[in-house]
């Protein structure tokens, strides 16, 4: 056996506990013998969490369930394999459920071919659908639901006391999940669910990649002004809401105004 090193009371977090980066954050709320995953990465680090799992102590059988935070390849390829090895059921949003059921391996982002990503997605289906307001108990303990779209559809981020267990929405240095039409990404929804975290009295951000910091409201300022200008920027494609500068185009246009 080995000796468990949570990170917060009732919280562990895998990569913490073997002191080195695995994968995505992977995170075991525990009370008691009843214990749950928040995430669970690549397929190819299922064998080694599920045995750390098993030397510090946990029965397999406790796990009430696995969850996934979205449905992006990163987070989710190994949710098969967990769930065969720890007989355990999967929840998700339902946004979430049909892209693994199906192992949708273009909405995962598992297949992006100008990039020469190609990786399996095994399917899995998705036994308990959580959304907004719904609360998740482990033992004594509870996890509310909150469903923070904008990084994709169906992000969900989880509180627990003056934690919040945030996903893709925002990192320690500011940066936020990556940005992209093909899964659901939608920069208005990204910044109602940044100023939501914002406004939250929660003390702790605990997000699937990177350090686990303390809510910092200035970091959250830049990043939400940052992405809201993101809005009206072409970069973005079909993510942006408008683009003024066809508007004063337009404009010109209209005024016979010459290249100058």
């Amino acid at each position: 056996m080995i000796t468990r090193r949570p990170i917060f009371p009732n919280v562990l977090e895998i990569n913490h506990q073997l002191g080195r980066v695995l994968g995505c954050n992977v995170y075991l709320i525990y009370d008691g013998d009843e214990w749950i995953l928040i995430d669970i990465g690549y397929q190819d680090a299922v064998d080694e969490i599920v045995e750390v799992i098993r030397l510090m102590d946990f029965p397999f059988s406790h796990c009430k369930t696995l969850i996934a935070t979205h449905a992006d390849v990163d987070h989710i390829q190994g949710l098969a394999r967990a769930k065969q090895i720890l007989r355990s059921s999967v929840s998700a949003h339902p946004l979430a459920a049909e892209p693994l059921r199906v192992g949708d391996r273009l909405k995962t982002f598992a297949l992006i071919e100008p990039q020469k990503i190609d990786m399996e997605m095994p399917p899995v289906e998705v036994e308990h659908f959580i959304n907004e307001g719904d609360r998740i108990t482990v033992g004594n303990l509870v996890l509310d639901v909150w469903l923070t779209p904008g990084h994709t559809d169906s992000q969900l981020a989880f509180r627990m006391g003056n934690l919040l267990f945030s996903g893709d929405n925002i990192y320690r240095d500011g940066c936020v999940g990556a940005i992209d039409a093909h899964h659901g990404s939608d920069l208005a929804a990204f910044v109602k669910s940044l100023e939501r975290i914002r406004a939250s009295d929660v003390e702790w951000l605990l997000p699937s990649h990177g350090p686990i910091f303390r809510k910092d409201n200035a970091l959250l300022d830049r990043a939400i002004e940052r992405v809201r200008g993101y809005m009206q920027m072409a970069d973005f494609g079909t993510c942006a809401v408008e683009w003024p500068l066809m508007d004063d185009y337009e404009r010109e246009l209209e005024a016979g105004i010459r290249p100058q």
